[in-house]
Parts: C-alpha cells; structure tokens; sequence
C-alpha cells in the first residue's frame, strides 16, 4: 500500500438532501425531512435512553425506597407524595418552569421568560446548546431533573406533611426556588460559566437538601411517637428502590454531555467508582462504631456517593472520584451519626430522611471537590476552551486561576443555599395562611387510613401482636346434649 493515501472527501454539512442521497451513506444515516442533518440519531437515541433512566429514579426508584422506608403506617403517603411531585412537575415545566430555567428575559439574572415549551416548532428544532438534538429530548431530560429535586426534598417532610398543603408547595418551589438556581448556573444567569456543575451538585443536590431542611422546620415534627420510633416497613423494597437510583444515575451523569462522546463514558464509570467505594467507607465505619453492618446505613452511603460525584463526574480522573467517595462515605456520615445527634441545632428540625446530610452536604462537598480536580482537558472536552478555570489540583503553576475557581464554587454554594432557605421559609408562610403546613394530631395517630382512607399492607399495626381470636363457649350441659359424630 502506498504511504501517500488520497484525502477523503466529505460532503458539505450544508448539502441538500438529494445532494446527500447521491453520497454512499447507508440508507438509514442519510438525513431526511424526520432526520435533518443538524440531528445526530445516535446522541439522539442515547439522550432519550439516559432520560428513561434518569425519570426511573424518581417513578418507581424513590416511590418505592419512601414508600419502604418509612413506618408502615405512612407508607402509601410517602410514595404517593412522589408520585404525586413527578406528575404536577411534568406540566409545570412544560407549561412554564422550563424556559424560566433556560429561556432568556431582558437581561434578568435570576430567571428566563415564563412561557411554555410545547409548540412543535421549538419542540422539533435544535437546541440552543452544543449538541445535535431537538429541543423535546433536552425539556424531557431537564423536567426528569426537576422532578427529582422536589421528590428529594420530600424526603425531610414524610410522615407529618399536610397532603394538601403539599400539593400547593410543589409547583410553587419548583417555580420560585429550583428555576431560579438551574437559570443562575446553567441558563443565563449571573453565575453563568463561572459554577463547575457538572450535572447538579448546587442545582439539584444543594437545593433540595437545604430547602428540606427548611420547610420542615416550618412544617414541623412527627408525632413524639413516630420520632422516637420510625422502623422502616421493608428492608428488602429498601434495596430495590435503591438500585433504580444507582443504576438510573447512569443516565444522570452520562447523559449531561447531550451526546453519546468520550465525556459520558468517562462520567459513567466515575459515577460507579465513587458510588462503590463511599458505600464501602460507609459500611466500614459503621462496622468499626457500632459493631454491625447496617442496610440502612450502606444505602445512606451509597446515595452520598452518587450525590459527590454529580457536580464532577465527566471532568475529573477515575483517581479522584475514588478518593471523593472516600470523602463522601465519611464527612456525611460524621454529620449525620454525630454531630446530628450532639448539636441541639440539628435536634431541634425533623429532618425525616436525613435529606440535609446525604444531598446539602454531600452535594457541597462534590462542588468544592470538582473545583478541587477538575482536569483542563476534560473542562474543555465538555463545555469548550478556557469556559471555566481549572482545578486548583490542575493549575500547573499558575495558582491563581484555581484559587478564582475556588472562591466561584464556594459563592455559587452561598448563594443556592441562601436564596433556598430565604424561598422555601416564604412558600411556607404562604402556604400556612391557605391551609396547615402539618397534619392534624387524629391523622398523625393513625396515619394512612386517615389521610387517604387506605393501607399499605393487610397486615395488623406496627410489629403489634395479633389479638387471639375469641371462640364461643358452648355450655357444659349443650355439649351433653349434642349428639356425638359417628
């Protein structure tokens, strides 16, 4: 063979389609009027996929590990919250939540123009950013990202939330808190291309953590009861749903590039690593202090894990997102196993999941450690050149930019922690003067079967021994005069 190949010649991006029938493609990669060419159907398929995923996190993944999670008798309320949280955030983000996320308004720094997503001509079109899908896949993808972040903060307020008052909450946060936090960082915010974010860290992670926190100070606790003793109802459905979050958070992660590339295999394998290995820390240290492996505990630590790598998962090394789960399987558990339990701060909110531990810090940790390890190469690989600073680990010399990304990672957590306390604490009020924030006491006695007049399980109370059942007593003289069986 010749050393000297002939150059390959290929054909116009701005080709016509007869121009492109005329070109030896495989008929089924040649653009047509359902595929133009500015449509990749391979990022395509892999957006809607890593979509599905993302939205099985949520329905049945975290349905199932609330609804098992919690006592029985506040089973069905607490999968139904999330059920409930997916289906009013599908139409609130079409219908205006999106494009006050993404959307653009005068110059505003904190919010784009509520209008709704669902004409055909923006749905079918290409999206605003660098990829090479239509608008649909990416609504789709956000409005799974948005639902999450409600359902997780439901998480600090299960077993005590008004239903009612619930159901106002949700589209109210979703329009006043979270749109503001994905526009500031991810659409055109004042904090645009300045927050290392990888797939939500601060936006979804952050949020959701400290505006649980938040509104359960306002809704106040469980019943004495329930907080002294809360067992979960199934162990066994605890794993199950903890597995659709693990594997669903493929999608989380892999599919924040907006395409099938080298960024999104990366990020997928960070995602395990340090999922694996905080869960692994996890369990360890409850060996170690309470001399027992804990389900409940390992499941705590998985989510950490996933938590931490989120902000940074498709631009750090294998390496580092090994050692982030090293720090996402201890610090959290520090702040939940003991500090929790000494500070009268922490005592004093019914934090029902331990929502501010596993996403608030966690998702802060992850923030501070992608400024920390995020890699020039792969920063350019996901968002182009000199978009962001490098980590600090990564400054090669010049210290100065790393130390910039630093200080922008710890004032985008400032402000997403602020605006969701400031936000949640004024839809609390709001809500309090239409209807109580918390159930009445007759309904936290009983639980499910007052507040939605059904039960989980056909089973008798919490762990309560059945009543034996009561015989009738034939008299002594009746059994003499019964006639004896042949």
């Amino acid at each position: 063979m010749s050393k000297i190949s002939k150059k390959r010649k290929f054909p116009s991006p701005f080709m016509s389609f007869e121009g492109y029938q005329s070109w030896s493609l495989p008929s089924g990669l040649v653009p047509d009027e359902a595929s133009p060419e500015w449509l990749s159907k391979g990022d395509n398929a892999w957006e809607l996929t890593a979509t599905s995923f993302v939205g099985l996190q949520s329905v049945p993944g975290l349905v199932i590990l609330y609804g098992s999670m919690v006592k029985k008798k506040w089973a069905v309320n607490s999968a139904f919250m999330a059920l409930y949280a997916f289906a009013a955030a599908l139409l609130c983000w079409v219908l205006w939540a999106h494009q006050m996320s993404f959307g653009y308004y005068k110059n505003c720094p904190l919010v784009g123009k509520p209008v709704n997503s669902l004409s055909n001509v923006f749905l079918l079109g290409p999206t605003h950013v660098h990829s090479m899908l239509p608008n649909a896949d990416y609504v789709f993808y956000q409005f799974a990202f948005a639902a999450i972040t409600v359902i997780l903060l439901a998480g600090s307020l299960l077993g005590r939330m008004n239903f009612y008052a619930w159901m106002i909450f949700v589209p109210l946060w979703l329009t006043f808190s979270y749109s503001v936090g994905a526009f500031t960082i991810w659409g055109y915010g004042f904090l645009q291309h300045k927050i290392i974010d990888y797939a939500g860290g601060y936006v979804i992670h952050l949020s959701s953590g400290v505006a649980g926190f938040t509104a359960a100070y306002w809704v106040g606790p469980r019943h004495s009861h329930d907080r002294q003793h809360f067992p979960p109802n199934n162990i066994i459905q605890i794993l199950g749903g903890a597995g659709f979050l693990w594997l669903g958070w493929t999608g989380f992660n892999g599919g924040s590039p907006l395409s099938a590339g080298l960024v999104t295999s990366l990020a997928v394998i960070n995602t395990h690593i340090c999922t694996a290995t905080s869960l692994l820390v996890w369990l360890a240290l409850d060996m170690a202090v309470y001399k027992k492996s804990s389900v409940i505990g390992a499941v705590q630590g998985m989510i950490t894990g996933l938590v931490c790598i989120t902000p940074g998962a498709g631009l750090v090394d294998p390496w580092a997102a090994a050692l982030m789960g090293v720090m996402s399987g201890s610090i959290p558990w520090y702040t939940m196993m003991n500090l929790h339990r000494k500070s009268a701060f922490f005592q004093s909110v019914d934090d029902t999941l331990g929502v501010f531990h596993t996403h608030a810090v966690a998702g802060v940790l992850g923030g501070l450690l992608s400024g920390l390890f995020a890699k020039p190469k792969l920063l350019n690989l996901m968002y182009g050149n000199d978009v962001y600073g490098p980590g600090l680990l990564h400054s090669r010399g010049h210290i100065h930019p790393g130390l910039k990304q630093m200080a922008y990672q710890f004032v985008g957590a400032v402000f997403i922690a602020a605006w969701n306390a400031v936000v949640t604490s004024i839809i609390c009020l709001v809500i309090s003067r239409i209807v109580n924030l918390r159930m009445d006491e007759e309904a936290l006695e009983v639980g499910d079967d007052a507040v939605h007049g059904e039960e989980a399980y056909a089973l008798w109370g919490d762990g309560e021994r059945m009543p034996k059942p009561r015989r009738l007593r034939i008299p002594l003289i009746c059994r003499r005069l019964m006639p004896t069986p042949v």
